[in-house]
C-alpha cells in the first residue's frame, strides 16, 4: 500500500465544485445523502432596487467542503449529485483538504458558517463596513467597548460623525 492510498483510508474534508447558482441544491442533496457539508460564507450588504439587502455569499464562490471516507463511501455518488460540477481530484483521485485549514475556518465562523469579523481591530484602524445602511463606507475605529459595538468615525456630507456599529460587520482594509 502506498502512502498516497493510506492517506485516503480515514475521513477527511474534500473540495466540491458546484455549478453556478446551485449552492442550495448541492448543500441540500449532499446533506440528504448523509454527508457533512461545510461552506464558509461572508455576510454582505447589496443595494438592489434602491434598497439594501443582507446576503450571505460563499467565501470561496462555487466551492464547498464535504466530509467523508473515500474507502467506505462511494465518492462517485458525490460527483453524481445534482448541481455538482466536480469533486476536486488529482490523477482521478479526490485529494483531501488539510484539516488545519478546515479547523481554522470553522473556528472563525458562527453556528451558521458565516465568517466572524477579525477580533483584533482597535482604535485607529481603518475598516470597511460590510452590512447595513453604511455598507461600503470606509471609516476609522474610534473605540471598541466590550459590548460588541464599535464606535467609528464616518465622514458624512463633509463632516465627521461618531456612530456605534456591530463589530461583526467590520472588515479591516489594507
Amino acid at each position: 500500500m502506498t502512502s498516497h492510498s493510506r492517506r485516503h483510508e480515514r475521513e477527511a474534508w474534500y473540495l466540491v465544485q458546484f455549478r453556478p447558482n446551485c449552492f442550495s441544491l448541492v448543500h441540500r442533496n449532499l446533506t440528504r445523502q448523509g454527508f457533512e457539508v461545510f461552506c464558509p460564507r461572508i455576510a454582505e450588504t447589496r443595494k438592489s432596487r434602491g434598497q439594501f439587502r443582507s446576503v450571505r455569499q460563499p467565501l470561496f464562490p462555487g466551492y464547498l467542503f464535504v466530509h467523508f471516507n473515500p474507502s467506505e463511501t462511494g465518492w462517485r455518488s458525490i460527483k453524481g449529485t445534482r448541481g455538482v460540477s466536480q469533486l476536486v481530484s488529482f490523477a482521478g483521485v479526490p485529494e483531501p483538504v488539510p484539516s488545519t485549514l478546515i479547523d481554522g475556518l470553522r473556528l472563525r465562523c458562527d453556528d451558521e458558517s458565516v465568517l466572524l469579523p477579525e477580533a483584533d481591530i482597535g482604535p485607529g484602524d481603518r475598516v470597511r463596513v460590510t452590512a447595513g445602511p453604511f455598507a461600503e463606507f470606509v471609516c476609522t475605529i474610534d473605540s471598541t467597548p466590550k459590548d460588541q459595538r464599535v464606535w467609528v468615525l464616518l465622514e458624512i456630507m463633509g463632516r465627521e460623525a461618531r456612530v456605534a456599529l456591530p463589530a461583526r460587520i467590520m472588515q479591516r482594509t489594507v
